[in-house]
């Protein structure tokens, strides 16, 4: 029985060419992220919060990113004010100062009545001396 042989030469191995499931599986399996937070404050005002997130990942490589950065609870991290907190400061400053301007006026008026009533006080007695 004649046996054949079969001789390989040097074969050239090409890449399997990529589909698009393969890059759809790539880019969920290694995640594509795109995080965005911009604050602009102007005197310690908060004016504009952006906080964008683009995300193109499986859910479990997300989470893993936004452990990682810090990112999962953003809200209890931040410091600054919002705006109800802001108004509510504001009327508080603003009831103060009136309270401080009513007082004042008061005590003007008290020290006012009280010089003119000590001053009628000794002419009356200089009147009857």
């Amino acid at each position: 029985m004649p046996a054949t042989v079969q001789r390989q030469g040097p074969s050239v191995e090409r890449p399997s060419s990529s589909g698009l499931a393969d890059v759809v599986e790539m880019i969920l399996d290694k995640g594509l992220v795109i995080d965005a937070y911009v604050r602009v404050s102007l005197v310690g005002i908060e004016l504009l919060t952006v906080d964008a997130r683009v995300v193109v990942a499986s859910v479990d490589t997300y989470l893993r990113f936004a452990e990682a950065v810090n990112r999962l609870d953003i809200a209890n991290n931040d410091t600054s004010q919002g705006l109800p907190q802001m108004i509510e400061t504001m009327q508080e400053s603003g009831a103060r100062s009136k309270t401080r301007g009513v007082l004042q006026a008061t005590e003007e008026k008290v020290k006012e009545k009280l010089g003119r009533g000590t001053d009628r006080q000794r002419t009356a007695k200089g009147d009857g001396a």
